[in-house]
Parts: C-alpha cells; structure tokens; sequence
C-alpha cells in the first residue's frame, strides 16, 4: 500500500502544471494572513470613512485569498488545471489595486507637503497612473482568460500576462521616478516652478511642515512600493522564463518574492493606516470620493 502510495505522488509530482506539489501548510499560513488583514482594512475603511480603499486594498486582499485558496486546492490535488489556473491569475491580478491604493496616496501626501515641488498636480497622480493600472489589469486579466481556456498550450495566454506584468512594472518605476523627485525637492526648497498648481488645488502649494504622520506615511509608502516592484521584477522573470522554467517550478522564490512582498506591503497599510495619517484636521468626506473620482 506504501508503495502504491509512493507511486501516486511521485506521479503527481510528474504531472503538475507547477512542478511540484503546493505546500499546504504554506498555502494556509497566507490564506490566514491576506484574511485577516483583508477584514482588518474593511473594518479600518468604514471607520476612516474613506470608501476608496475598497476597490482597491480590501479587493487585494479578497483576491489573494482566493489565489492562495487556489494553492491550498493544488495541495489535495496538484494536477488540477482548474485550481492552479486559479492560483496563477488571482496571485497575478490581485497586487494591482492596491498599487492603485498607492497612487492616490501619494497625491494625498504631495497636497499636504507642497504641490509646487510636484511635476504633476496630486490629481492626476490618480487619473494617470490608475488609467495605467486599469490597462494592466485589463491585459492581465485577458491573458489569464487565454492561459486557462486554451486545452494545450498556455504559452500565449502566459506572454499576454507577461506584457500586463512589464507595463505594470513601467508604471511603477515612472512612478517611483515621480515620487522620489518630489521628495527630493521638497527636502531641498526647489520648487519646480513659481505658485505651480496653485490655482488648482484646494490645499495651499506652498511648502508645509513634515509632521511625524506624515513622514511615517511617506516611509510606508515607500516601503510598499519596493515591495510591490521586487515582486514585479520576480513576476517579469517567472514568466519570462516559461511554465517549465526553473523560476516558476522553485516554489520558496513564488512564496518569498511575491506571497511575502504582498503581505508586506498589505500590512504596512494596515499599521500605518491612511485614515489614521492622512487624516487631516479640515478634511471631509467630500475630500475621500474626490481622490477616487
């Protein structure tokens, strides 16, 4: 019976789209934490009152649940097409909101410090880099679509979601590039012209004080960004390399690389939560929608 049994995993084993079997003790660990911290940023968004960070931190958590759901399935069963489909473009869609969530954040914070020493007005920090998110997910998602419907050869479908991965991974370094250039002239008085923006935002372009909150959100914002682009990188690789490559069949790079960078990069919102250091005194609700509009 031993043998039998023996016999089965090592077939299994031959047979699954991963190449190798899912640990399901791992799978289970990151069910429970996308879980707790998906529960955690809905109670924190009803109480902050800023509706925004559901389309876009609480879907995140949701559908990593439900990819490493798709994991934890794998585990009983890893050639199932139908759960490791589900694993790969849950996993591959899910970070894309809360990129989104970082967006609008970083508006929030250049309106608090200063809109002059911005290159764009904190409005359309939102408007282009969310468009550019929406086009991401939208090319994700179809070459998700292609991967699991085609019967044979998921290779198409998979360089479809290679392409959403390396516009993403583009958007966040011209974002990055953005942010950083702000700061550092924020840091060092330069404004990028006289009274830019002025005219056009509600709060002040001139330059406010660093308060704690907001250099820790800034911080925050940082290191969450990091997260969310080392996982791009792995994301790019994986793919690049094939279905049967060595990246995507080594399953400590999926955990660390992507499962733990989110997880990162989810709690760190959680702990320095934006209703808590964002919120401003004069703030009101008609402030959280225009962000999100």
């Amino acid at each position: 019976m031993s043998g039998f049994n023996g016999a089965t995993l090592l077939q299994e084993y031959d047979d699954s789209p991963y190449n190798y079997i899912p640990s399901r003790s791992v799978a289970i660990i990151f069910v429970v934490l996308f879980g707790i911290s998906t529960v955690a940023h809905t109670g924190q968004a009803i109480y902050s009152r800023m509706w925004w960070l559901f389309p876009t931190i609480c879907i995140c958590g949701i559908v990593e649940v439900a990819g490493w759901s798709g994991r934890l399935w794998s585990s009983f069963n890893a050639t199932n097409s139908e759960a490791f489909m589900l694993q790969i473009c849950a996993t591959i869609l899910a970070p894309t909101p809360l990129l989104a969530a970082n967006f609008v954040i970083l508006g929030r914070v250049i309106r608090r410090l200063g809109t002059s020493y911005s290159r764009l007005p904190p409005r359309w920090y939102t408007i282009i880099f969310c468009t550019c998110d929406v086009i991401s997910l939208i090319i994700q998602g179809t070459g998700g679509g292609l991967a699991a419907s085609a019967d044979v050869d998921p290779t198409p479908g998979g360089n479809v979601m290679l392409g959403g991965i390396v516009f993403q991974l583009v958007t966040i370094s011209v974002y990055s590039i953005l942010a950083i250039e702000f700061f550092v002239r924020y840091v060092y008085d330069r404004p990028v012209a006289s009274n830019r923006n002025g005219s056009s935002e509600t709060i002040t372009s001139l330059k406010s004080p660093m308060t704690p909150k907001l250099k820790t959100m800034s911080i925050a914002l940082a290191f969450s960004t990091v997260c969310l682009f080392i996982r791009a990188i792995y994301r790019t690789i994986e793919l690049s390399d094939g279905w049967s490559g060595r990246i995507i069949s080594t399953e400590v790079y999926f955990n660390v690389l992507d499962g733990a960078m989110i997880v990162l990069a989810i709690y760190t919102m959680n702990f320095v939560h934006p209703g808590i250091f964002l919120r401003h005194e004069d703030d009101q609700t008609g402030n959280e929608k225009q962000d999100i509009a």
